[in-house]
């Protein structure tokens, strides 16, 4: 990984790692550690609005478990805190009783709110999750059914989702693995067979997997993976990823999305160096610079990052989210260490400034999910749910306190 580095440090003031570490475990884990958990029916609650009421009756995501699962092993495995401990068990207890489907293997993508499944679709994406949230639990404890869950899981997706013929994963099936229509994580995304998202979000597993399991079978995929994203899913003409795929590899889309691109940047190397590949390490840093310079076109002067612009009809979405902002402070700390590049640690700067001026919730704890265009909070998306987890914001704490101080 990458070291202490004074050129990046520089740009912090001199309290940084005091200031990342005080929005973990002083805002962002107290809030879900007291407002989340489902003490009727166990697991978690599904939803906290954007004015911090609970919705114990809302439908239960498989994504929130796993999310909350490795963010929490992390944060225990960083700081040994018994608390964080408990919450990740109950995340790790829930994920492998009511989302685990025994019969078919895999986890279902949605629960009702008594754990009863409703949506049980294998959604790659989500059985990524489950791995990363799995594989940093046996990190932190040395668990040994964890692990064997998440090498379950591998084994799973390389089963059933890798395309064998043309490389690559498909998106979504059935129950019991066969084709499904609809494919799409969201309402939002594009209705096709191959997605930049969930190849990222197979990437960041696969990975942290292999930081407790290097297994030859595991090196070969996730290699695979990050030459996929060099090779393909990457635009070296532009230096933004690619994002919706048939299952050719055709693009079917001309959005940019800021956000990803400046987070596959860092998992990119990151895979890279827990690989302990010199070749391919040294092709990420030579694409860190193109794909950090493309993020910053969507920079503003505010500080923060916006969310995305669809190439073919000029729309831009200037929302400044949440997700995004935490990935900018990781990304261009990574651009900066990377490249020694000061600018990129400046944004970064920058970036965590505007987080805690306008994003952090002083009142009620975490974050907003956004800050609209003309600064105003974005009260109308939730406060914690389906998507809206502790994973991207509590992630730039443990890496910026971790691995840049």
């Amino acid at each position: 990984m990458v070291n202490k580095m004074d050129k990046l440090n520089t740009c912090f003031s001199s309290n940084f790692k005091q200031a990342f570490t005080a929005e973990l475990c002083e805002n962002i884990l107290p809030f879900w550690i007291s407002h989340i958990p489902d003490w009727q029916n166990g697991g978690f609650i599904g939803r906290i609005s954007g004015d911090g009421t609970a919705h114990a009756d809302a439908p239960k995501g498989a994504i929130l478990h796993a999310r909350i699962l490795w963010t929490f092993s992390a944060a225990y495995r960083l700081f040994g805190e018994p608390s964080y401990l408990q919450t990740a068990d109950r995340a790790k207890e829930y994920l492998l009783t009511k989302f685990w489907d025994t019969e078919n293997g895999g986890i279902f993508w949605q629960l009702a709110a008594d754990g009863t499944p409703i949506d049980t679709k294998k959604q790659i994406y989500a059985l990524g999750f489950a791995i990363y949230g799995l594989s940093e639990y046996a990190r932190a404890t040395d668990d040994k059914e964890a692990l064997e869950k998440a090498k379950e899981l591998y084994f799973s997706i390389q089963k059933h989702s890798f395309d064998k013929e043309k490389n690559g994963y498909f998106e979504a099936f059935t129950k019991d693995w066969k084709e499904i229509e609809d494919m799409r994580l969201s309402d939002k995304d594009a209705n096709e067979k191959k997605t930049m998202n969930t190849h990222l979000h197979i990437l960041e597993p696969y990975a942290n997997l292999y930081r407790v399991w290097p297994s030859v079978e595991l090196k070969s995929s996730l290699r695979n993976l990050l030459e996929l994203f060099l090779d393909t899913i990457l635009d070296n003409s532009t230096g933004h990823l690619r994002l919706f795929f048939d299952e050719n590899w055709s693009c079917k889309s001309k959005i940019t999305s800021y956000g990803h691109d400046i987070e596959a940047l860092w998992l990119m190397y990151e895979a890279a160096t827990v690989l302990g590949d010199s070749d391919l390490i040294e092709r990420v840093k030579a694409v860190v610079p193109l794909i950090a310079e493309a993020a910053k076109e969507g920079l503003q002067p505010d500080g923060a990052l916006i969310y995305e612009k669809d190439e073919a009809t000029g729309h831009v979405d200037s929302d400044r989210h949440w997700w995004v902002q935490a990935e900018s402070v990781v990304g261009f700390s990574y651009a900066a260490a990377i490249t020694g590049n000061k600018e990129y640690g400046e944004i970064a700067q920058r970036c965590w400034t505007f987080i805690q001026e306008k994003l952090v919730d002083k009142e009620q704890g975490e974050w907003f999910w956004s800050i609209k265009e003309d600064g105003s909070v974005n009260r109308t998306d939730d406060k914690a749910g389906f998507w809206k987890c502790p994973y991207h914001n509590g992630r730039m704490c443990l890496e910026m306190v971790e691995y840049f101080s």
